[in-house]
């Protein structure tokens, strides 16, 4: 689904003659809502995780459309600020974010139950119980049903053979 979506989006930026990726408009966004930001008012306003926000924000700086400075004060903390170019940009992707927000409606629209609404649940149920959680539990119930599978291999040469049939040494 996300390959499905992103793919169309970058595809929409690329129509429009814009080299930007998707992963951008979070931290434009935040952004927008309040500059200079710190890396982590921009994960907080973001709903993504700040090693993410870090990465993104370095490929930005190399883009040039945002500028990362150490306070004079904290040399830990970063305040990140559009470019000139950054800023540019804008109006334009303001316009492709108003088309994505207009296909995300029609597609809501199709659906028995509007994708944003199941993403949202899907959000709020993973908060609950991360997705990492539901593996382990998963894994256990598979174990726990087919319990053989998962014992480790026996050291007896006899149960490496077809049937557990133990050979008899050969005398020379």
């Amino acid at each position: 689904m996300l390959e499905l979506l992103d793919g169309a989006v970058s595809e929409a930026y690329a129509r429009e003659g814009l080299a930007y990726r998707p992963r951008y408009t979070p931290v434009m966004r935040a952004l927008m809502e309040r500059e200079p930001s710190t890396i982590g008012h921009i994960a907080a306003a973001a709903g993504i995780t700040q090693p993410a926000v870090t990465q993104t924000v370095a490929l930005m700086v190399k883009e040039g459309l945002v500028s990362a400075r150490s306070e004079p004060g904290d040399r830990r903390e970063r305040l990140v600020r559009l470019t000139e170019a950054g800023r540019e940009l804008l109006p334009r992707l303001q316009a492709c974010w108003r088309a994505t927000a207009g296909a995300a409606a029609d597609l809501d629209a199709e659906l028995p139950t509007p994708l944003s609404l199941t993403l949202e649940k899907a959000i709020a149920a993973l908060e609950v119980k991360p997705f990492g959680e539901r593996i382990a539990e998963a894994r256990a119930r598979l174990a726990a049903q087919t319990p053989l599978a998962h014992q480790p291999p026996s050291s007896t040469k006899a149960s490496a053979r077809p049937g557990g049939v133990r050979r008899k040494p050969r005398h020379s």
